[in-house]
């Protein structure tokens, strides 16, 4: 089924700028069985595993952190970027290739030792995802692992991620 999921991923070449290939999930989205099969795909390692909240990293993680969470009978949190949560926040600053960049989750999101599911769409260089985990462990949750629906494996971002269990539906 991997095969029929990469199928509907396309590059789109020089976005959004010169020398990136942008890997667009649309039209996976688009397509209801090949959109439930990478849910089910990317679900699947985690069953059995007691998590209790899936954090959907802004914005295309939250299209999959959704269905996830519903599928593992688990609470669904957001992390954002500034500004863009109503309530009290943690923040978290990560660095960028050129710069830096801040992520926000509410302060009352994760309980202690709740265990915890990061969900994103892609994991690249990690920092982002790597940020969203130090946000997790800040508010006393448990790790449990990352949730990708693919890994640009050239780009090393699981050896940012601690060690802690990474699954990714697709390589590139």
């Amino acid at each position: 089924m991997s095969d029929a999921i990469r199928a509907k991923i396309r590059d789109i070449p020089d976005f959004p700028k010169k020398g990136i290939v942008f890997k667009d999930i649309t039209p996976l989205l688009a397509d209801g069985p090949t959109f439930q099969a990478a849910i089910d795909g990317m679900v699947q390692p985690w069953r059995g595993e007691r998590i209790v909240k899936v954090v959907g990293i802004e914005s295309r993680g939250f299209v999959f952190a959704a269905p996830i969470a519903l599928a593992l009978g688990a609470g669904l949190i957001i992390v954002r970027k500034p500004g863009k949560l109503p309530w009290r926040v943690v923040k978290e600053q990560y660095a960028l290739e050129y710069g830096s960049d801040t992520l926000e989750l509410h302060e009352d999101a994760i309980a202690q030792g709740d265990r915890t599911l990061i969900v994103d769409d892609v994991l690249a260089t990690g920092g982002t995802a790597a940020a969203v985990g130090r946000l997790v462990q800040r508010l006393g949750g448990e790790l449990a692992g990352y949730s990708f629906l693919s890994e640009l494996g050239f780009l090393q971002g699981a050896g940012k991620l601690g060690g802690v269990k990474m699954h990714a539906l697709l390589r590139f």
